[in-house]
């Protein structure tokens, strides 16, 4: 799983780009972590839906 969630990292987000540093670098993974992988990225687990979707449908 988490070699799958670095290669998404790397082809997604990290290839497209020059970076000016690390501490950007990091910046840029965060954000894409926690602003579109964790939240809008369809997940086969959770009968592809985004974890917000799921989350929504559960307290529903």
């Amino acid at each position: 799983m988490a070699e799958t969630s670095l290669a998404a990292i790397k082809r997604e987000l990290l290839g497209t780009t020059a970076w000016p540093s690390r501490a950007a670098v990091h910046t840029a993974i965060f954000e894409y972590i926690e602003s579109w992988f964790n939240l809008r990225r369809l997940h086969s687990s959770l009968g592809y839906r985004s974890p917000a979707e799921y989350e929504t449908a559960l307290a529903a």
